[in-house]
């Protein structure tokens, strides 16, 4: 008797979890992207708002909270009420990285849930032109045999530019000065400018120093070759440094709690989304790859991606300016 009792409180929770899904959503979502307006986040959060709108016939209204690398919007995003109204377009940045060298208001992987994956965006390593280095394996030849010569920068002590350079320079045994900027601006013009030797960043950021022949790109952050970046080939492949894999990434959260009808929903709108050529054309114009995977999928993303950076931080004992 108790078991059947039990399966009608189950079969009634199914159905009411499944007419929820149905009337979701009946109002204006709230899109909270913790970055101004114009930072890459921004751009291509709207551009997937913009679709998800016309597939689920409510308006997503972006939220623009910025401050703190992120972190103050994503923790107004995590203690809001968990009702499917309220979505974080979360990134590497506030929520697999700053957790880990500041103090923040939220648990990454216990307040909020998984809904989506929507972009990856690679990272370049460049030299100033004056580096007798055209490849990654003379770079690194050039480096390891002028131990502590020459400097490389980043955006900050402890950001993604930084992190990135520092499993970089372990995997490949060079020694190296971190010269720490606030910004990717100043640090990239400071390489073009042959201060710095290298810097590991975003393409954003140094499109325009390539563009102009200001610095050297020589190869890709991520495991695959990309179309964002087209023509360089990873630094694994050509600096002999088989698992070295690091992208930044921008993906769809909500508070905990969200019904799980509700993110399945989302992720499988997000993900018919991403399919419409026209998003791959804009995304790339960002420098970013499109993405999509499920609320697990990406949940296990999430878990991955909070130890690397752990590891990494700890390994180099990295504190945030």
């Amino acid at each position: 008797m108790r078991n059947f009792a039990r399966l009608l409180v189950m079969l009634a929770l199914a159905g009411s979890s499944a007419a929820f899904a149905q009337a979701y959503p009946n109002r204006p979502i709230k899109v909270i992207v913790p970055w101004p307006a114009g930072q890459n986040t921004d751009p291509a959060a709207r551009i997937v708002t913009e679709k998800l709108a016309s597939a689920l016939g409510q308006p997503l209204v972006v939220d623009n909270r910025p401050g703190a690398g992120g972190v103050i919007g994503s923790e107004v995003a995590a203690k809001s009420t968990a009702d499917g109204y309220t979505i974080l377009v979360g990134s590497i940045g506030p929520i697999s990285v700053n957790p880990h060298v500041r103090k923040v208001g939220y648990d990454p992987l216990k307040d909020f849930a998984p809904i989506s994956l929507i972009a990856t965006n690679p990272f370049v390593l460049v030299v100033n032109p004056s580096i007798p280095s055209n490849s990654v394996k003379e770079l690194i030849a050039h480096l390891r045999a002028n131990p502590g010569k020459y400097s490389f920068s980043s955006s900050g002590s402890g950001a993604i530019s930084h992190l990135m350079t520092v499993l970089f320079n372990s995997m490949a045994q060079i020694n190296a000065v971190h010269v720490p900027y606030k910004g990717s601006s100043q640090s990239v013009t400071d390489v073009a400018s042959g201060q710095i030797a290298y810097t590991i960043e975003s393409m954003p950021a140094i499109i325009a120093f390539v563009k102009g022949g200001r610095v050297r790109p020589l190869a890709v952050t991520s495991a695959k070759p990309t179309e964002a970046v087209s023509g360089l080939p990873t630094i694994a492949e050509a600096g002999d440094l088989p698992g070295y894999d690091m992208s930044g990434w921008i993906g769809f959260l909500a508070p905990a709690g969200t019904p799980r009808a509700v993110t399945e929903r989302l992720s499988a709108e997000i993900r018919k989304v991403q399919q419409a050529p026209d998003i791959g054309k804009r995304f790339i114009a960002l420098g970013l790859d499109v993405a999509g995977n499920t609320p697990d999928e990406f949940g296990d993303f999430l878990k991955k991606q909070n130890d690397r950076y752990a590891s990494i931080v700890k390994q180099a004992n990295v504190k945030a300016d």
